[in-house]
């Protein structure tokens, strides 16, 4: 959850001991303004209201017992949950979905309901009269209608009359304490986060050190192929050459910037690259080749040539081969590789997708993919899509990348690109690449890594299908002999 404390919205009351501010360091601010109501109760709380989440907008002991500053937080906001404190140990409150107002009227409300816990169950009293189920009240808290008010007529104390609009017992409510302690109001959000991540990734640093050490070790299954070629294939800006540079990064310990990337209407890749990792500054190369190319665009004659994708994906392109959309590459080519090994094709092909641009992808665009999916699948080489830009998508990955797999929202853009593209979810791996950040982060570290590992599976898979169609071919050869 994502809480915001304000210092200018700070004010000492009479039920609190005079001090100022400025007493307190920044990490004192922020834990004064941390919600009294559990984790576990707000779950609770939650789930009554479907998927959302609770944002915290007025705290009493902080923003002061009176109704002028719960107006002044709260008015116009909704829906809300309201929650009560006091020193026996209740915690009590109501949920409307209207927005509180200084009105002085009642506001019709059929889904209001009032709740107290008993442990970490929620008891639960609906409204009986929906027209009176909220009034607006200037001087006073949130005013369920008559039966329950916290910080009434600005005092930190409770209003209780069972059976006005709410049905319950005093006692049970709140222990007939009426004094309050504390007093919050949250705002009710939506949310995507679902309740459990729905593939599991462990975020410690021992398992980034382990992805490290899996992908330095790694030895493809055909000893003819000592680095296997992974072609990267995407839209202008969609984060290729960021891809490359951030995987670099990871194993070279600071953030670098080898490949050319960034913002830019046109490709900013003009060449065909063959990138290759080293495992730190003085270290070996890894076991893996990041092929960079122009980036797609929507008109003809601009960006990635679909007719280059097959020269590409059977070697015949150089390292540093000079892009020339309006020229498609033929055998006729300064520096054309005639007769390329194996070692020179693409074992592997990664969409690399931007997430915020998924549901407004051309039909252009959507075309061209498919006329490159179609190459690929006709040469039988595995793909896979690498979802960039998870953080700037969705709020919830933003606040915390290991929300990642928690997100409704993120997975729902997976199984959309993954439609698109005619690849199956489970070949969409999201990763967050580095750009404007000046350190490294473990957990981005981790989804880099994993990407890669995906990668080198996929490579496994596709040499082990050639070695199969080699032996074939040597049997039948034996036979016919």
């Amino acid at each position: 959850m994502h809480l915001c404390f304000f210092p200018s919205d700070f004010k000492v009351n009479k039920h609190q001991s005079s001090f100022s501010l400025s007493t307190f360091s920044s990490a004192d601010q922020l834990s004064i303004m941390n919600p009294m109501l559990t984790r576990c109760q707000q779950k609770t709380i939650c789930s009554q209201l479907g998927r959302v989440k609770l944002r915290l907008l007025y705290k009493a002991s902080i923003h002061g017992f009176t109704g002028a500053d719960f107006h002044q937080r709260c008015d116009t906001h909704s829906p809300t949950v309201s929650v009560g404190f006091n020193a026996s140990g209740y915690v009590f409150g109501g949920y409307t979905k209207q927005p509180f107002s200084q009105s002085g009227q009642y506001v019709h409300d059929d889904q209001a309901f009032l709740f107290t816990f008993n442990g970490e169950k929620l008891l639960k009293y609906p409204v009986t009269g929906p027209a009176n189920a909220v009034r607006m009240i200037s001087n006073s808290g949130p005013y369920f209608g008559e039966a329950l008010v916290l910080v009434n007529q600005s005092k930190a104390v409770v209003n209780s009359n069972p059976g006005n609009y709410y049905n319950f017992t005093a006692a049970e409510m709140h222990g007939n304490d009426l004094n309050l302690t504390e007093c919050e109001v949250y705002q009710v959000e939506e949310t995507t986060e679902l309740e459990r991540p729905w593939r599991t990734v462990t975020w410690e640093s021992l398992k980034r050190q382990e992805l490290m050490a899996s992908i330095k070790t790694y030895k493809p299954t055909l000893s003819s192929v000592s680095q296997p070629r992974v072609l990267l294939i995407g839209s202008v800006g969609a984060g290729k050459s960021s891809f490359f540079n951030s995987i670099n990064s990871v194993f070279r310990g600071h953030v670098t910037s080898q490949a050319i990337s960034g913002c830019s209407s046109t490709s900013l890749t003009t060449q065909f690259r063959t990138y290759s990792v080293k495992a730190g500054r003085e270290g070996k190369p890894l076991p893996i080749i990041l092929c960079d190319t122009m980036g797609l665009e929507d008109n003809k004659g601009a960006g990635l040539d679909v007719d280059d994708i097959s020269s590409i994906l059977n070697g015949h392109l150089p390292d540093r081969y000079q892009f020339n959309p309006s020229a498609p590459l033929n055998s006729e080519t300064l520096a054309y590789r005639k007769s390329p090994g194996l070692k020179d094709k693409i074992h592997c092909v990664a969409y690399v997708i931007d997430a915020c641009k998924i549901s407004i992808m051309s039909t252009k665009m959507e075309e061209k993919l498919d006329a490159i999916r179609r190459k690929v699948n006709r040469m039988g080489i595995p793909q896979l899509v690498l979802l960039t830009k998870v953080d700037e998508a969705c709020p919830l990955v933003k606040e915390d990348v290991r929300n990642i797999y928690k997100s409704g929202y993120i997975k729902e853009l997976m199984q959309e690109v993954g439609a698109q593209l005619g690849v199956p979810l489970s070949c969409v791996v999201p990763v967050k690449n580095y750009s404007e950040e000046l350190e490294l982060d473990m957990n981005c570290d981790i989804l880099l890594l994993s990407a890669v590992i995906q990668m080198l599976r996929f490579v496994d898979n596709y040499f082990d299908e050639l070695s199969d169609r080699l032996s074939k071919v040597e049997i039948k050869d034996v036979e016919y002999r």
